[in-house]
């Protein structure tokens, strides 16, 4: 008889880029190591909530990195008060825990990994309410400065991503012995950037000029603020590089950022969506304008591209943005009509751009995805 597959849980919500592709990593490493033991569950927190609710939750927060990023740092300042966290949950819970405790109690998961903080109290209801023995681990995806929710349940056990984080949680009185630090979660590819070779062919496939070098404006899955403007700024300084542009799931974005390839008759310039291959896109780049979020620049990081930061997400991403300033790994402008002379500069002067790749490689950067799966396949922790 067939002995049946382990299933694993790995949770999480659509809200920015940044926790569907860690689980996708830790998915596809499950696979790999486990030697087709375990099935690993992806599943999407909403997937059967109310659709208000999850409009507000995944849309609204691409609206508010946006166009409202004030309005965003004022909610996310009254998180730290116990009754609006409270209020909060028990809107969400109501949501999300009847599709989550359906699963849990159908799929009887070996074990659960939670990728999103507003997952974590559905889900430790639902094994105290079922007297459930599941070990559920829960990686913090903030990998500097995390949002308080993350923590509201001292109780569990954290996979954290620096020292900076666990001392953090040490101080807000989080037992020592629930935070386990790894390297950061990226899918293993990038921790191997592309033959130099293979360059020019791949600017070729996708419509570059093979002979220039690139810029790439890539912000995550929910595209960039200013994304337009930083695109007609380059367009008018008439700076000779290829320019792409990757719009994610921001339409306006996308159909904005067109029109001015139209208007300006950019044929240095290609307009991308929600795309798969921003590994490849990021290989073919010199230089990336970007927000802070936690994926996207480790992203280019370990690719060992220079970082121009122009936005960060007040308290969550601001540890992001200051790890690379701090590191003289990239550049902090939120001054976006300084872009062009920054680009120029780097252009101009080699040493200037070798400056910041050195200082890139001296971190030693190592993607911790093997090894926090090997963690979660153990019986360390319980």
């Amino acid at each position: 008889m067939k002995e049946s597959k382990k299933k694993y849980h790995l949770l999480y919500l659509n809200t920015g880029g940044g926790h569907l592709a860690p689980a996708k990593s830790i998915a596809n490493c499950l696979e790999k190591l486990a030697t087709h033991s375990i099935e690993p569950i992806l599943i999407d927190g909403f997937e059967k909530a109310n659709k208000i609710i999850q409009y507000v939750v995944e849309d609204g927060y691409r609206q508010l990195q946006s166009g409202g990023k004030w309005f965003y740092q004022f909610l996310y300042a009254l998180y730290h008060f116990p009754f609006v966290t409270w209020l909060n949950d028990l809107v969400l819970a109501s949501s999300i825990t009847p599709h989550l405790e359906r699963r849990i109690l159908e799929d009887k998961p070996e074990k659960i990994i939670i990728f999103h903080f507003f997952l974590i109290r559905p889900v430790y209801r639902i094994i105290k309410k079922h007297n459930l023995e599941i070990p559920v681990f829960t990686i913090v995806t903030d990998p500097f400065t995390a949002h308080p929710f993350w923590f509201v349940n001292k109780k569990q056990h954290f996979i954290i991503f620096s020292e900076r984080l666990r001392k953090h949680a040490i101080a807000a009185n989080l037992p020592e012995n629930n935070l386990h630090v790894f390297p950061f979660i990226l899918d293993e590819k990038f921790s191997s950037p592309l033959p130099t070779e293979s360059i020019p062919t791949l600017k070729r496939e996708y419509g570059f000029d093979q002979t220039k070098k690139m810029i790439l404006i890539f912000g995550g899955g929910d595209g960039i603020p200013n994304g337009k403007r930083i695109l007609e700024l380059l367009l008018k300084s008439n700076i000779n590089l290829n320019i792409g542009i990757v719009a994610g799931k921001d339409e306006d974005l996308f159909n904005k950022a067109e029109e001015l390839k139209i208007k300006y008759d950019a044929k240095n310039v290609k307009v991308f969506g929600y795309v798969d291959f921003i590994y490849e896109l990021l290989n073919i780049s010199d230089f990336v304008i970007t927000k802070a979020g936690a994926s996207a620049t480790m992203e280019i990081l370990h690719l060992k591209k220079v970082p121009i930061i122009i936005d960060y997400i007040w308290g969550q991403e601001k540890g992001n943005m200051e790890y690379i300033r701090d590191n003289n790994m990239g550049i902090f402008e939120k001054n976006i009509t300084k872009i062009p002379a920054i680009i120029k500069n780097l252009l101009d002067n080699e040493e200037n751009h070798r400056y910041y790749i050195r200082n890139i490689e001296k971190e030693n950067l190592k993607i911790g995805t093997e090894d926090v799966t090997k963690f979660i396949l153990s019986d360390k922790v319980y």
